[in-house]
């Protein structure tokens, strides 16, 4: 079959450094680690894994960071290549081991992506995972299959960046009739802010501040209120066509940076804050935010974080920063401020009940409080892989929010 593999070699890895800062398409160049090629099926690790048919497989930021090999070296250990990616996926089962009685050859599925301790079929789980934090697993380079955070990013499970994949029947949830194939294709990013959402649920007297409007920031306003929160909302997103979806999805207050002068003022405004201005340097808010979901992950957008939430308050960061440099982290320790990390999704706590972050999510798509659909904005063949991933690279030009690989 064929199938997008990263094959994470030294000479290539080389060949893209030394080549991709004259030009990105270096770094998904047919000399270049990301390559479509054909591949032997992944087998089942045993008899309690199932086979999925790809239907929608997601593009994520993360496998643009990886393309442009801007991810830290210290998360390759727990990787392996070759590896198949895509880790947002739903499609269709269409094979089942003989430990396998939740789902049957045919059903509708989505899959939830991380290779805890219970996939790996590890005897004895970690503490984490006893716990239901799953994302922060003790054991992803352990147990039946080769290391790897989820699949996708393990060379044995491949990925739905290719015709069909596998999985552990712990992570394979049915998708009820009535919720599309569309809204499935976003459950993930949908997820990797309902789960720091539902961490960090505020009070509805508070204000919050979503920094950036792509997918995972509009996800975190609609996860904001898809679970009842009355809190002040504020988006602030850099392009036109992002500040409309955050309207729509509930922000009560959007500052477009492409329409605004002076967005530092802007906000003040908004929250009645003091606009301060130090010796040098850049400005600083009096007042601010009480929780600032951080979803762009670059030196700005951290750096402003830190200065928009209130003595006291918490910033969460959501965004892939792995290197910023020039951050001013004196708010944290003037206004002690609490900065808190959110990885991906794990487990949840949803109406009293013991749950996953993403059975919640199918849960409110089922209870029609949240759509996704409108955010799949562009579809791919596996085979236009090259222009999925440049068309990645200008999201603005494209009016792109997500963009997945589609099989028919």
């Amino acid at each position: 079959m064929k199938a997008v593999q990263f094959l994470g070699t030294i000479p290539r890895y080389i060949f893209s450094t030394i080549t991709g800062p004259f030009g990105k398409e270096a770094y998904f160049s047919f000399l270049s680690n990301l390559v479509l090629r054909e591949v032997k099926e992944p087998e089942l690790p045993s008899e309690n894994w199932v086979r999925i048919k790809t239907r929608y497989s997601g593009i994520c930021g993360s496998d643009i960071n990886l393309i442009l090999l801007r991810d830290s070296p210290s998360s390759s250990p727990f990787v392996s290549f070759p590896m198949t990616l895509g880790h947002e996926n739903s499609g269709f089962v269409a094979e089942v081991g003989a430990n396998v009685s939740e789902v049957k050859v045919g059903d509708r599925v989505v899959v939830d992506p991380i290779l805890s301790c219970i996939p790996r079929e590890i005897p004895e789980p970690c503490r984490y995972c006893r716990d239901g934090d799953f994302s922060l697993c003790e054991n992803f380079r352990k147990g039946i299959v080769s290391p790897g955070f989820s699949v996708g990013y393990c060379r044995d499970t491949g990925g739905g960046w290719s015709e069909n994949f596998v999985a552990h029947k712990s992570q394979v949830i049915k998708l009820p009739d009535h919720v599309s194939f569309e809204s499935a294709a976003v459950i993930d990013p949908f997820c990797s802010a309902l789960h720091p959402v539902m961490r960090n649920f505020p009070k509805d007297e508070d204000t919050c501040l979503v920094m950036g409007a792509g997918v995972v920031g509009l996800s975190v306003i609609a996860s904001l209120r898809a679970l009842g929160s009355r809190s002040k909302i504020i988006s602030v997103a850099k392009y036109r066509h992002q500040a409309e979806f955050a309207k729509t999805y509930g922000a009560d207050h959007v500052i477009c940076l492409n329409s605004v002068a002076d967005y530092y003022k802007r906000f003040a405004e908004i929250i009645d804050g003091d606009l301060l201005r130090p010796i040098m340097g850049k400005r600083i808010i009096e007042g601010g935010a009480d929780i600032v979901f951080e979803c762009v992950g670059n030196t700005i957008a951290i750096d402003d974080s830190l200065r928009f939430v209130r003595s006291a308050g918490k910033v969460v960061l959501i965004g892939l920063a792995s290197f910023p440099k020039g951050v001013d982290w004196t708010p944290i320790w003037l206004n002690e401020v609490t900065v808190k990390g959110s990885y991906w999704c794990s487990g949840e706590t949803y109406l009293g009940e013991p749950t996953t972050t993403y059975k919640t999510a199918i849960k409110l798509l089922e209870e029609g409080k949240v759509s996704l659909d409108p955010l799949l904005t562009h579809r791919f063949r596996l085979e236009d892989y090259k222009k999925a991933v440049q068309a990645n690279l200008y999201k603005s030009q494209m009016q792109m929010i997500k963009s997945v690989f589609c099989f028919h």
